[in-house]
């Protein structure tokens, strides 16, 4: 009972905190002209990639893979991605995304990138229906991580079936959809080195499993974006990555759009 009523009280101060956010960000599109204002983020400070219209197709690129609808309106994170995966391209290795859901992020990716001209693979790892319970920690078991999991499924936020995802990437020939759990699945990338890692499973085990899997695998200057790691609502994530790095000798920037960059310094085992 204390469990369940402890859960509640995280749920709804995580659900106050983000309707602060949403109301403001929704007063600063309205009366605060040239501003960014979305997902979370606010900011007077130049947006021009929005206007480019290499990044406006991919950007779209990514919505068609949720359905051609996305109330979410994440363009400086996936700016962000763009920048990281782009740079990625000029390094030895694949792609890795940890985390795909229906897709979204990697197909703004491979459309911006013209994806099969760089001979890479992009490796594609989700269990396509959800979080497994058996890989949360009790923090957020009690933050009703699994609860909110359902809720996503239900409304369609959260993909169902790889049907969907396969028939999304059809578009490319160079990538590979590994159905299943993270850590279960790691061993089925066969890839010998990394450029770009992305991990989005908004869970604390599984994505600390990652990082530790791919971290001898990811080439010099290799590039680690975590897409939930300063995000509101994912402390658990936060503090089991910055003790990873921090076992691993490197150090998590920050941004403000929720997540965290890391890039693997050269000569760093």
């Amino acid at each position: 009972m204390a469990t369940t009523k402890r859960s509640a009280r995280v749920r709804a101060q995580v659900a106050l905190a983000v309707w602060a956010q949403r109301a403001w960000t929704k007063f600063a599109a309205r009366f605060m002209p040239n501003t960014y204002a979305s997902d979370g983020m606010v900011s007077v400070h130049r947006h021009a990639f929005m206007d480019d219209p290499q990044f406006k197709r991919a950007y779209q690129r990514g919505v068609d893979a949720l359905g051609g609808q996305h109330p979410y309106q994440m363009q400086w994170r996936a700016h962000i991605a763009l920048w990281a995966a782009t740079s990625a391209s000029l390094l030895d290795g694949d792609y890795v995304e940890c985390g795909v859901n229906y897709g979204f992020m990697s197909s703004t990716v491979m459309e911006f990138l013209d994806w099969d001209r760089l001979g890479k693979t992009f490796y594609l790892l989700d269990t396509f229906e959800g979080i497994d319970p058996r890989y949360i920690t009790e923090g957020e078991r009690q933050a009703g991580a699994l609860e909110i999991c359902e809720e996503h499924k239900n409304d369609g936020f959260y993909v169902s079936s790889v049907d969907s995802v396969r028939a999304n990437f059809a578009q490319w020939r160079n990538h590979r959809i590994i159905v299943g759990s993270i850590p279960d699945t790691l061993d089925q990338v066969d890839a010998q080195a990394v450029a770009f890692l992305h991990i989005d499973m908004n869970c604390a085990m599984p994505e600390v499993a990652a990082l530790r899997f791919f971290w001898p695998r990811l080439s010099p200057g290799a590039f680690v974006l975590l897409d939930d790691y300063a995000y509101l609502g994912f402390e658990e994530q936060r503090l089991a990555m910055n003790a990873l790095a921090s076992e691993l000798g490197v150090a998590i920037c920050a941004l403000p759009t929720g997540q965290g960059l890391l890039i693997k310094p050269p000569g760093l085992r």
